[in-house]
């Protein structure tokens, strides 16, 4: 990938170019780009995916419909991944490695500043499940990393940072899962099934579980003010 952390503004930038502007994404299409990271889709894949995409929509004779999401690319996204996958085979690893564009410092103030919001979060409880509890466990765990970041002056592995900050993201995710109420969490996996229902079949099967996830990840993060942890949300 020619920059791993620009990967989200790089594919939002380039479908709103292609697509004439209008609404910014929605929380299914920024679903849908982190599905793909976590994927390991280079990003040259995503930007070709959708140019061909549009290529293709652009030469058809009757367009009756605007294309309103980035799922109506996924398709062409993933055979443009799949093309590409021999010639980027051990590229990804060394750009995310080593040319990250973040200074220790950044990257440092970044988590300290994830900790202090989530200090200050107030989550719901149930008996014998601590939302609270694990927030402040995480915001401890942020500090340190920040600590050892600003002692070294280097940030060391981005790869390394990177996996641990989304492990503390998925503990919070399931700890709100288990927490909130469950016709709150029904109503999100609801809201979910119908933003998803247009493209089911646009969409691999595997991709629509993974897009489901992630839209009701991102919602409660949303609706209890908790912080994206990972290093793309800088």
């Amino acid at each position: 990938m020619e920059n791993y952390f620009n990967y989200f503004t790089e594919i939002e930038d380039h479908f709103l170019r292609r697509r004439g502007g209008g609404l910014l994404l929605s929380t299914l299409d920024w679903a849908l780009i982190e599905t793909w990271k976590d994927a390991g889709i280079p990003l040259e894949a995503a930007l070709r995916g959708i140019d061909e995409a549009f290529d293709k929509y652009d030469a058809r004779p009757s367009k009756t419909r605007k294309v309103n999401s980035l799922a109506y690319c996924a398709q062409e996204v993933l055979a443009a991944a799949e093309e590409m996958k021999e010639a980027i085979v051990g590229v990804a690893k060394e750009d995310s490695k080593n040319d990250s564009g973040f200074r220790a410092e950044e990257i440092a103030a970044f988590l300290r500043r994830n900790a202090d919001e989530l200090d200050a979060v107030k989550l719901p409880e149930k008996t014998g499940i601590s939302a609270n509890a694990v927030a402040k466990e995480a915001a401890g765990i942020l500090r340190e990393h920040a600590n050892k970041i600003e002692s070294a002056k280097s940030v060391g592995r981005l790869e390394d940072l990177e996996r641990h900050l989304t492990l503390l993201e998925d503990r919070l995710f399931a700890i709100l899962v288990a927490a909130s109420p469950d016709e709150q969490v029904l109503a999100v996996r609801a809201e979910a099934d119908r933003e998803l229902a247009p493209y089911r079949r646009k969409v691999p099967a595997q991709q629509v579980e993974q897009l489901q996830k992630q839209f009701v990840h991102k919602r409660l993060l949303e609706k209890f003010n908790l912080p994206r942890l990972s290093l793309f949300y800088m």
